[in-house]
């Protein structure tokens, strides 16, 4: 039936009609959710440790298995929504904080926060970071849902969706980092968590309002189950040759084991697992990246607290800077949406703009391309900083050089996010089996995570090599004192290691179009005979 949609339903669980679901209301419903997802997580995280130290004086896979993305979706932005308001009432009130430092009521030292009052605020913010777990898992997976690859119209809009979903990410952030934190510093900071709740809230009552209108994926399991189970069948058969072994049948004592998936798989279930396996030397080749972009965001900020910020009577602050990371990403976004991929459909016809791994390659050389612009950056302040002397450093005055020499580093690094961070979310989304991208998307996040674990690794072993007890390093705790310029030149050389890596792993993967006849096989999943292999 040309109306219907393969594999998806409507709210109903009939077939998807083509003309009443999917497309881009339905999926700016959903980007709804991520711009509120961003404004309130980076709302809250990007200024939190002044509230901890200064106010508290403290010291410094579900989705695809049983619940699905909607409900996944929405039962995580309620439990964001929860945490985010309760995080309002635990700051607005004076009870659940202690008192000022210094205060009336006759305290001579900062009092610190009491169990209860530590308690109600980490589990606050431990219900935001599992609200937001919850939604960056699924947003995008449940995203694209709304599209159906078999119809050339809307596959060529699904090629748009991975741009503007971080461009609404990207939107959020901007936000975050400009309104929301001014509103913390200026009115107060349970005005501003207030407001995210608020907006919160709104885009979840907007996102049910589209429910009538969005396709529904069957759910087919837990996907490491399936993993699982091709494995064990592969171990049991451990004689034969390796995953295609698992779809052999085979008799155990008299029984056959065509009904135990334990011991007997079919073979689109064993091709599922080889394309997940197929996705791993992307992703260790991008992990870099984010090591990266971790540097950027804490070293930029120390050399910008040593450079002149004045801009006429007005100082920016070192952490503003960020503005400029954010609008690179939101500039390159704008243009590759309304102009490269504009252009070149126009030239290719069909395909529209880059593919997944281009746009990942681009983003990792720009990022190669950042930290050779951030050495030089660095050689050049280095030069200023001594040619200033002791005295400026010890009256703690700015070095007469102007911030606005990072701003380069700062918009390559930005460009490449846009870049990568897209270009993985659409290979971890498309090239991964149709029951398997919210298992995908969530190795795409872990990605990130590792990049800033790989970060602090390699700061430790350059501090112990280079530093000891009569040498400052590479890394100083002064930086006028230090090399910063010869571990951005390091950064530098290991990323261009990477990107070689990257491009002979990517010449492994197959077209995008590759993989017809897996889909074919995907879509038999539904006939009796699926596990008679």
């Amino acid at each position: 039936m040309s109306w219907s949609v393969a594999d998806a339903v409507d709210y109903k669980r009939s077939p998807a009609d083509r003309t009443k679901t999917g497309g881009w209301i339905p999926a700016l419903l959903i980007l709804v959710i991520e711009i509120c997802e961003r404004l309130s997580t980076l709302g809250i995280g990007v200024n939190l440790v002044t509230y901890l130290s200064g106010t508290m004086n403290l010291r410094r896979f579900l989705a695809d298995s049983y619940l699905g993305r909607y409900l996944t979706v929405a039962i995580f932005a309620v439990v964001q929504a929860f945490g985010t308001g309760m995080l309002t009432v635990v700051t607005k009130l004076p009870q659940l904080r202690p008192p000022p430092c210094g205060s009336s009521s006759g305290a001579s030292k900062c009092q610190r926060a009491n169990g209860f009052q530590i308690g109600l605020l980490y589990l606050s913010l431990y219900l935001i970071a599992l609200g937001t777990g919850g939604l960056k898992s699924s947003v995008s997976g449940f995203g694209t849902d709304q599209f159906d690859e078999k119809d050339e119209k809307e596959k060529s809009q699904k090629a748009y969706f991975f741009n503007r979903f971080f461009f609404f990410i990207s939107t959020g952030s901007l936000l975050a980092v400009t309104v929301l934190v001014y509103i913390q510093d200026e009115v107060g900071r349970s005005w501003s968590y207030g407001i995210c709740c608020i907006s919160m809230l709104l885009a979840i009552v907007l996102f049910l309002s589209g429910t009538r209108r969005y396709r529904f994926k069957k759910r087919s399991g837990s996907p490491i189950v399936h993993i699982l189970q091709v494995l064990v069948a592969a171990f049991r058969k451990r004689q034969l040759n390796f995953l295609d072994k698992a779809a052999i049948g085979e008799e155990f004592h008299g029984e056959t084991s065509t009904m135990n998936p334990w011991r007997l798989c079919s073979v689109t279930r064993v091709e599922e697992v080889k394309m997940m396996i197929q996705l791993l030397p992307v992703w260790a080749t991008t992990i870099m990246f984010w090591t990266i972009y971790a540097q950027m965001m804490k070293f930029s900020v120390e050399q910008a607290t040593t450079m002149d910020r004045s801009v006429g009577s007005f100082k920016i602050p070192a952490g503003s800077l960020n503005v400029f990371f954010v609008s690179a990403i939101l500039i390159t976004l704008a243009i590759y949406d309304r102009v490269i991929m504009p252009a070149m459909k126009k030239w290719k016809g069909k395909q529209a703009g880059f593919t997944n791994l281009q746009r990942i390659g681009l983003g990792l050389t720009l990022s190669i391309m950042a930290m050779a612009s951030t050495a030089l950056t660095e050689v050049k302040r280095l030069s200023v900083a001594r040619e200033a002397g002791k005295a400026a450093a010890l009256r703690g005055a700015a070095l007469p050089i102007t911030v606005f020499t990072l701003v380069p580093q700062f918009f390559l690094v930005g460009s490449g996010e846009a870049l990568t961070y897209t270009g993985q979310l659409d290979f971890f989304i498309t090239r991964s089996p149709k029951g398997m991208k919210t298992m995908s998307t969530g190795l795409f996040l872990t990605t990130l995570s590792l990049g800033f674990f790989l970060s602090s690794f390699i700061v430790s072993i350059v501090k112990s090599v280079t530093g000891g007890e009569s040498r400052q390093g590479w890394l100083a705790d002064n930086i006028n004192h230090g090399r910063l310029d010869y571990f951005y030149g390091l950064l530098a050389a290991l990323s261009t290691l990477n990107l070689a890596a990257f491009l002979y792993c990517a010449t492994w993967i197959k077209p995008e179009n590759a993989g017809d006849g897996l889909e074919m096989a995907t879509a038999a999943k539904n006939s009796p005979a699926e596990d008679k292999c």
